[in-house]
C-alpha cells in the first residue's frame, strides 16, 4: 500500500498532468480557431472615461462563457479608456456610432466624475435608449443605474445600486430602491455595487441559457467567495465604517 503522502503526490501529478495536455489542446486548437458562428448573443459593455474597473470585467468574466456569445467593449470612440482611479485603461474596440444593435447591454457604475459626466451626455444616453429599444436584456452595475434612471429607461421600475447611491436614485427620479444584490424588472436588470455585477451576470446567464449552464460558468470560474471579512452589506455596517469606506474611494478617485 501507498503511502497516503505518495498517493496525494501522485493524485497532483495526475491533475497537473491533466491540465497541461488541456492547455495543450488549447493551445493547438487556438492557431486554427473557428471563427465565432454568430448564432450567440451579441453584448456590448459600455465603457466611459470614470467607469469602474470590476464593473465591466466582472461581468464580461461571466457572460464570455455563454455559448457562442460575443462580448464587445464599446464607448464613445475606439480605444483606451480609462477607471475612475485612472491607473487602469481598457480597450473599446467598437464606438457607439458602430453599433446599433445588441442582445445585451450592459452599463457599468463609476465615481462621482464619470456617473455624472455620463449621465449628462445626451448624445450617449440616446444611444443607451436606443440600444434599449431592440435589446434582449438592458443591465447595469452599481451606480450604472443612475446612467439608466438618466437615460428615462427606469421609470416607474424597481431598481438597486451602490448603498451610497440609494437614496440619490429615489429621489431624482421615479424609481424604487430595493436593497437586493440585484433586481429585474422586465427587461432590465440592475445590480447593486461593484461586485454585485458578478451575481447579475450569473442570473442572466441561467436566463439566457439555462440554470445547469449558469451553474456550470459559476464553477468554471470558482466563484465560491468566502471574504475574510463580514463588512460588506451596507445594512449592517456602522456609519464610522461607511464614512471610512467613501473616504477610501473619493481618495483613490481622479
Amino acid at each position: 500500500m501507498r503511502h497516503p503522502t505518495t498517493r496525494r503526490n501522485v493524485l497532483r501529478g495526475t491533475m497537473a498532468a491533466t491540465v497541461l495536455a488541456a492547455t495543450a489542446t488549447a493551445r493547438t486548437g487556438a492557431a486554427h480557431a473557428v471563427p465565432r458562428s454568430g448564432k450567440g448573443p451579441d453584448i456590448g459593455i459600455l465603457l466611459y472615461d470614470g467607469y469602474t474597473l470590476l464593473d465591466p470585467t466582472g461581468p464580461a468574466e461571466v457572460l464570455s462563457r455563454l455559448p457562442d456569445a460575443t462580448v464587445t467593449m464599446i464607448a464613445e470612440k475606439r480605444g483606451a479608456v480609462r477607471t475612475d482611479t485612472g491607473d487602469v485603461a481598457m480597450v473599446a474596440e467598437r464606438s457607439i456610432a458602430e453599433v446599433d444593435r445588441l442582445d445585451v447591454l450592459l452599463i457599468p457604475g463609476g465615481g462621482n466624475r464619470g456617473t455624472i459626466g455620463a449621465m449628462n451626455n445626451e448624445p450617449l444616453l440616446s444611444w443607451i435608449r436606443e440600444i434599449h429599444r431592440h435589446s434582449r436584456w438592458t443591465t447595469s452595475v452599481c451606480t450604472g443605474s443612475i446612467i439608466l434612471a438618466a437615460a428615462g429607461l427606469l421609470k416607474g421600475r424597481q431598481a438597486t445600486t451602490y448603498w451610497a447611491s440609494a437614496d440619490y436614485l429615489q429621489s431624482t427620479f421615479d424609481v424604487t430602491y430595493l436593497p437586493q444584490r440585484y433586481v429585474r424588472s422586465g427587461k432590465v436588470i440592475t445590480a447593486a455595487g461593484v461586485s454585485a455585477g458578478v451575481d447579475m451576470a450569473l442570473h442572466l446567464a441561467s436566463l439566457m441559457a439555462g440554470e445547469d449552464t449558469a451553474r456550470a460558468i459559476q464553477l468554471a470560474i470558482e466563484y465560491d467567495p468566502h471574504p475574510p471579512f463580514d463588512s460588506g452589506n451596507a445594512a449592517d455596517a456602522d456609519a464610522r465604517l461607511k464614512e471610512h469606506a467613501l473616504q477610501l474611494l473619493a481618495a483613490s478617485q481622479v
